[in-house]
């Protein structure tokens, strides 16, 4: 068995790796890097079936419904086989409707939790872990009497923290590679807040603001929706999402999440929303949501009972609804989005406005100790960092770590 990490060894995100045995292929994630203006102009990666297609590219595993994991999948034959979970899928499909992020796969094998695949000489094995990204998976790659083990994107302090100790308490055995990420290496060697914790952060930011508090998250982070509509609830205030995240609930196919039926939610359509829907033809979605739906003439009357699920894109949207009175904006989402060029406009739109900003987050990466966690679970494999900066720092941490440069193939 031969690997090749195409991209990956020296940055977060863009993430891809090609296994090889006996003239036959399988690849781990085909990700867009994060600096990416446009994914159209990055260069496809030197695998056979990515260009056109070939019978021995066997197969394309999406770990999670992250671009930085799927992001060039888009550019692949149609006929390439994917292997991805069949919620993951869904979340994908389900933003096709309204984000150019969202993608629609035609060949596809579901993941599922510890349940092997057989492609040629390979054995697939998922585990379902803990991370931001729902129905995201670890994989074992089994061929030519050897195994390597991915451990894709994942973190021990979310609302899924016990699939992650699950794996870690009984790991697949006799492992003689480790992919792991190492995201936070280099960040501070401590354990990051739970999603638990983030709730009476919330609450206290939501009960603290005259107005209504718009909370800056993505709409496929479940974990962190979960934690907000609990923190509307322990502050008495109605949760209002976007069309577009509730699609993304429904498409989860989880009675136990928030829907937009649930007491206490409503659903906004914001215009540019609605703009997709109308040129999709796909009135039925909309249409879907009357039930549940709240006005723009409403936001300003209920903003005081509120709390909206934003993102920049909705500013022309809550500035006819007039509805920024007395509010707020609460920042859920990594605080490096705010210090780009691309984002300043919205920090001098806050600052016109008088919305002051909160910071409310946790990672959605594994902490430095919980690494040490994963990395001491498989003591007699090589670790090879992956989805990472600071090499350097993961080698100091970790023992017997074997450090690897984009594009090069090695034998396992």
């Amino acid at each position: 068995m031969k690997v090749c990490i195409h991209r990956g060894t020296k940055e977060i995100g863009g993430t891809c790796v090609e296994i090889e045995a006996q003239g036959k292929s399988l690849v781990l994630d085909v990700g867009l890097p994060l600096d990416a203006s446009d994914p159209d102009d990055i260069p496809l990666h030197p695998v056979k079936g990515f260009a056109a297609p070939d019978a021995s590219l066997l197969g394309v595993v999406i770990s999670h419904p992250h671009q930085d994991h799927y992001g060039l999948a888009y550019r692949l034959p149609g006929e390439t086989p994917f292997l991805i979970g069949k919620a993951a899928e869904a979340i994908l499909d389900a933003a096709t409707l309204f984000s150019p992020s969202g993608l629609k796969l035609k060949n596809v094998k579901h993941l599922a939790d510890r349940t092997p695949i057989v492609l040629g000489p390979f054995t697939i094995t998922p585990f379902l872990v803990d991370h931001s990204a729902y129905d995201s998976y670890a994989v074992l790659v089994e061929a030519e009497g050897k195994r390597l083990f991915y451990t894709g994107d994942f973190r021990a302090h979310g609302r899924k923290a016990s699939l992650t100790d699950r794996l870690i308490d009984n790991p697949p055995k006799n492992v003689d590679i480790l992919l792991m990420e190492g995201t936070c290496i280099g960040r501070e060697d401590k354990t990051h807040r739970t999603e638990d914790d983030l709730v009476p952060q919330f609450a206290d930011i939501f009960k603290k603001t005259p107005g209504m508090p718009l909370v800056w998250c993505s709409g496929q982070n479940i974990d962190r929706i979960v934690t907000i509509f609990k923190a509307c609830i322990a502050s008495k205030r109605q949760f209002i999402v976007d069309m577009y995240t509730a699609e993304i609930l429904r498409a989860t196919d989880n009675p136990r999440l928030p829907q937009a039926d649930w007491n206490g939610i409503k659903v906004f359509l914001p215009t540019s929303q609605w703009l997709r829907l109308e040129k999709e033809e796909t009135s039925q979605i909309s249409d879907s949501y009357l039930p549940y739906r709240i006005s723009s003439k409403a936001l300003a009357r209920v903003a005081s009972q509120s709390v909206m699920l934003f993102r920049p894109s909705m500013v022309r949207d809550l500035e006819r609804a007039e509805c920024l009175k007395d509010g707020c904006v609460v920042c859920s989402v990594w605080d490096g989005y705010l210090e780009g060029e691309k984002n300043q406009w919205f920090v001098k739109w806050m600052a016109e406005r008088g919305l002051l900003l909160h910071p409310c987050h946790t990672s959605g990466h594994a902490s430095v100790p919980d690494l040490r966690r994963m990395r001491n679970a498989f003591p007699g494999a090589v670790a090879v960092p992956v989805h990472l900066q600071d090499q350097e720092r993961f080698k100091a941490l970790f023992a017997n770590v074997r450090q690897r440069d984009d594009g090069e193939w090695w034998g396992v």
